[in-house]
């Protein structure tokens, strides 16, 4: 019986990755993730997947970003009942992410109740912190370079993709077939995670292609977020970055930390780093220290630059302090959590600005301001936004398309098939074509729910 791959998610967006593979009458998932961006991809969460959860027998998880981790908790409470793989530091920030997840759900739905804004009586939360927890026992660590069983008699292993701490890149082999799935990719020049491995042999290729049609800039964070900074503090204005909790938190306060040791940002200006996952997170790095290039002393300077907000009484007070300071909150695309509570407070004030931090899905309040939009929408109201607003082009934690096509390149041999996966339809269809021109290699990106042979 054949391998066949079915695209669950991840196919004309950069959200909802769950990849299942089938082999006589077994099933894998290889990620699982929540859909974010459009209300119409966000919908998607609440639909039944065309597989029954129970009859899925593994889960393979490249990291721990919600958009490849986070609707686990649905698929356990619904029903799963096998194990969920990762990596130990994938495995440790899931453990952070998903109640965090789960809280934040419980807590947007409890507002839109009081509030009367939304359209469902009442508004449920799409899954619970408690779910989250109970999920978190699926979970089993695999470390790099070793492989592991998944489902018995199918081959998994994982290698170092970059990215985020924990991130790996997976090679299946199961059928006679070697399939690899690059996950979401680092760059090589990252300020503080290591460069991805080199890409095994494969038969097939699912590959990332968030960053597909476009290069990063020679500019790299200290220099775009220097300025930047200058300009807020010259005005005693505040600066609410909104920040991935995992990853782009870490960059952006590493950055801080060196910006203040080489005064080009004032030492005394206040940091505040106000998302308990972002808190939770830049102490794991501590438990980790060979997931990342920073030396011990810099990654000390990183966790302690700022204020860490955890209660919500902590981040109440923020509001009664007056700037110039600097605000980190999650989460990065300005989809839910506290970071909305900040820009509905400060993103009418000239003097302030609002620093995006990476790329912003269709669809989102992050992509709202980027677009230049002089209001957005926050809890049922339109807050106008007179803020200065800053989209950062040096801060992505992916793989640019050159960098991608490199990766590819320095596979040992030529795959039989190239899926390109995970990224707008425009991204993803202009790497299929420098694929399919440059490395002469089949390339082609897949339907939402298309299946596949592999």
């Amino acid at each position: 019986m054949s391998v066949t791959i079915t695209f669950l998610g991840g196919t004309g967006t950069v959200t909802g990755s769950k990849y299942l593979v089938e082999h006589e009458g077994q099933r894998l998932l290889v990620d699982c993730g929540l859909f974010q961006g459009y209300k119409l991809l966000r919908l998607r969460n609440w639909s039944p997947l065309p597989v029954v959860p129970g009859q899925i027998h593994a889960v393979v998880l490249t990291h721990a970003h919600l958009d490849h981790s986070g609707y686990t908790p649905l698929l356990a409470r619904e029903g799963f009942h096998g194990r969920v793989w990762a990596t130990p530091a994938t495995r440790d920030l899931c453990g952070i992410l998903w109640p965090d997840s789960g809280h934040i759900q419980e807590e947007d739905a409890a507002f839109a109740n009081r509030h009367g804004i939304s359209k469902h009586k009442p508004a449920l939360p799409l899954y619970t912190k408690a779910d989250a927890v109970a999920a978190l026992k699926r979970l089993h660590a695999a470390p790099f370079g070793k492989p592991f069983e998944p489902i018995k008699g199918w081959k998994a292993t994982f290698s170092e993709a970059g990215h985020i701490l924990g991130a790996a890149s997976l090679l299946l082999e199961v059928g006679g077939r070697r399939i690899l799935f690059s996950g979401d990719l680092g760059r090589p020049d990252d300020l503080i995670m290591k460069p991805p491995a080199p890409p095994p042999a494969a038969d097939v290729v699912l590959i990332e292609s968030t960053y597909g049609d476009r290069t990063h800039p020679k500019e790299d964070l200290l220099g775009e977020l220097g300025p930047a900074l200058q300009r807020v503090a010259a005005r005693g204005g505040v600066a609410v970055i909104p920040v991935f909790a995992v990853g782009r938190a870490q960059a952006v306060l590493y950055a801080i930390s060196q910006l203040k040791a080489s005064q080009t940002i004032p030492s005394a200006l206040p940091v505040f780093l106000d998302s308990p996952m972002a808190v939770h997170t830049t102490g794991l790095f501590e438990h980790h220290p060979d997931g990342y290039r920073l030396t011990p002393q810099e990654a000390t300077a990183m966790s302690h630059v700022a204020a860490m907000v955890e209660t919500p009484e902590q981040s109440k007070a923020i509001a009664q302090r007056h700037g110039p300071m600097v605000i980190l909150s999650a989460s990065g695309m300005a989809t839910g959590g506290r970071v909305l509570h900040h820009l509905a407070l400060y993103a009418g004030g000239h003097r302030n600005m609002i620093i995006l931090t990476g790329y912003q899905a269709p669809g989102t309040r992050g992509a709202t301001l980027s677009s230049g939009a002089r209001s957005v929408r926050i809890h049922g109201q339109d807050v106008a936004v007179n803020a200065e607003v800053v989209q950062l082009e040096s801060a992505s934690a992916h793989a640019d398309s050159h960098q991608l096509l490199d990766w590819l390149r320095a596979m040992p041999g030529a795959p039989q098939q190239v899926y390109v996966v995970h990224g707008d339809m425009g991204a993803s269809d202009e790497l299929r074509k420098r694929i399919e021109h440059e490395l002469k290699w089949p390339a082609m990106t897949p339907e939402h729910g298309a299946t596949w042979a592999a």
